[in-house]
C-alpha cells in the first residue's frame, strides 16, 4: 500500500522559510516522479514543483522560481520541498504526490491527474 507522509508545514513570517518534507512508503521512491501541489482555501489545486525520478527534470511554478527548490533522496526515500522568501500567498496546504509513469508534465503546467498517489497535506501559513 502506498502512502506518503508530508510533515515541515507551520506558521511563519513573510520572509521566513520552511522545508517540507514527504516520506514514501509502499514504493521505491527511484521509480517515481514527485510533484507538490497547494491548495488555498476557494482555489484549485495548483502544481508547485516536481521533479523526475532521476532529478535531471524540475518544473516551478512562476510564483516560486527563485524562492523554492525541491529535491529528493531516494536512498531515504524522501521529497523536500526548500521554500525561502516566502509570501503570505505562499499560504495553503501542501501536498506531495507521485506517480510511476514517464512523467508527463515535462514541458507545461503539471496538473492533478499526472499523479496517481497523493499525500494528506502539510499546511504552510506565511503572516504579513
Amino acid at each position: 500500500q502506498v502512502q506518503l507522509v508530508e510533515s515541515g508545514g507551520g506558521l511563519v513570517q513573510a520572509g521566513g522559510s520552511l522545508r517540507l518534507s514527504c516520506t514514501a512508503s509502499g514504493l521505491t521512491l527511484d521509480n517515481y516522479s514527485m510533484g507538490w501541489f497547494r491548495q488555498a482555501p476557494g482555489k484549485e489545486r495548483e502544481g508547485v514543483s516536481c521533479i523526475n525520478w532521476s532529478g535531471g527534470s524540475t518544473y516551478y511554478a512562476d510564483s516560486v522560481k527563485g524562492r523554492f527548490t525541491i529535491s529528493r533522496d531516494n536512498a531515504k526515500n524522501t521529497l523536500y520541498l526548500q521554500m525561502n522568501s516566502l509570501k503570505p500567498e505562499d499560504t495553503g496546504m501542501y501536498y506531495c504526490a507521485a506517480d510511476p509513469r514517464l512523467p508527463s508534465w515535462v514541458g507545461r503546467v503539471p496538473r492533478k491527474p499526472d499523479f496517481a498517489y497523493w499525500g494528506q497535506g502539510t499546511q504552510v501559513t506565511v503572516s504579513s
